[in-house]
């Protein structure tokens, strides 16, 4: 066999893998689990950090205020340095619309070797501890508008089934062409990289969390010794889930049904500035392991078109047809999420495309990071863990 030929066996025998043996990755069925209202129902502090956010805050803040919970629920908005007017906005909004009790404070610029994020989340997990008796925190982002049960439905599931941490992956936009392109391909991907079956299975070494909606039990966080382990991840989502799961925490992590990001990406510069800003980070800043993978996406994504096309043109049967079989599984696997997304289904076709400019974002991640500019966000750069003070 010639070296185009063996490349489409390698190609096809991961993609025979993948539809069979990565916990299923492909399928969008991961919902919320079997629930019952306790008997009781707990108290909840929702903690929602916020920097320059006064664009989307009209559409996410009100239907947080708005949540239709039996217990007691308070929201803490924490404004993370706004130069936008973002605290501002809240108190207004929240004395048009009324519902929930809401709080808006500030923690001041982080201290070094915190991300601004999660030292946000610690001043309103601080809050939530001195005024609630909360048993649970709501931890969310402030583009993200859920529906008026979710709080419940949350609480409701992690009580039911013992979980101490239930995380939903919120269904982004997906409005402009660019959003159809990227935006289902990344949680597609996402769900490669972190099995949500694996993540739920008890004893499992998978851990990974959705970080714009993650009911966390404050038990758990204590022994996780949430935020204070994880004050210098970039990827704090899944640095959160790993810190829950390594103390013994059960969690949980599915798409959601009516949990939906309302931030808008208007062209590819956004698009790829949320994708490249931690996929180096997400390599643990190894050289040797972005080698890698950018050979494994170029021998998975790539290398079946490539194939078929080669092939075909030089009449050459066996790489154009095992070329052929393993984009026609790469296709079908990627169908579902397209559904999920409501997009059609001849975009799927367009998947390795998108995989080869999902492989430019993260060598570019790996060169801003190199120049010094890398996890840059909202005017922000930070460092790699290891250098932080």
């Amino acid at each position: 066999m010639n070296a185009l030929t063996w490349i489409a066996v390698v190609s096809l025998a991961a993609w025979g893998w993948l539809l069979l043996g990565q916990g299923f990755f492909w399928r969008t069925d991961v919902r919320l689990p079997d629930r019952a209202p306790p008997a009781e129902w707990p108290s909840v502090a929702v903690v929602v950090p916020a920097r320059d956010e006064a664009e989307v805050l009209p559409l996410s803040l009100p239907t947080l205020l708005a949540q239709e919970y039996p217990g007691r629920a308070e929201v803490f908005l924490i404004d993370d340095g706004s130069s936008d007017g973002t605290g501002e906005l809240a108190r207004a909004l929240a004395a048009d619309r009324g519902g929930l009790p809401l709080t808006v404070d500030s923690p001041g610029e982080p201290e070094p070797g915190w991300t601004g994020k999660l030292w946000a989340v610690r001043h309103g997990m601080a809050l939530a501890r001195a005024r609630t008796d909360a048993e649970y925190l709501l931890l969310t982002d402030a583009d993200i508008a859920h529906g008026p049960d979710s709080l419940r439905e949350l609480v409701s599931a992690a009580r039911t089934n013992g979980l101490d941490m239930v995380s939903q992956m919120a269904r982004l936009r997906v409005a402009t062409a660019w959003e159809r392109l990227i935006v289902p391909a990344f949680v597609y991907l996402f769900g490669q990289l972190f099995p949500f079956r694996w993540v739920n299975r008890p004893g499992g070494r998978t851990a990974a969390a959705a970080g714009g909606c993650v009911l966390l039990g404050v038990e758990a966080a204590e022994r996780a010794r949430i935020p204070q382990a994880i004050r210098q991840a970039v990827i704090d989502d899944v640095t959160l889930a790993r810190a829950v799961k390594r103390t013994g925490g059960r969690i949980w992590l599915g798409l959601a049904d009516r949990v939906e990001s309302v931030r808008p990406y208007t062209g590819l510069g956004p698009l790829w500035r949320m994708v490249s800003r931690s996929a180096y980070a997400q390599l643990r800043h190894n050289p040797l392991v972005l080698a890698g993978t950018v050979v494994g996406l170029a021998v998975v994504y790539l290398a079946p078109p490539v194939a078929l096309a080669a092939g075909a043109a030089a009449g050459a049967a066996a790489p154009a047809l095992l070329g052929g079989c393993a984009w026609a599984v790469m296709i079908g696997t990627y169908l579902p999420m397209l559904r999920y997304y409501r997009q059609p289904p001849w975009l799927a076709l367009l998947l390795p495309l998108i995989a080869a400019g999902y492989l430019a974002m993260t060598v570019d991640s790996a060169v801003q990071h190199y120049r010094g500019r890398g996890a840059a966000w909202k005017g922000r750069t930070y460092a790699r863990p290891e250098a932080a003070p």
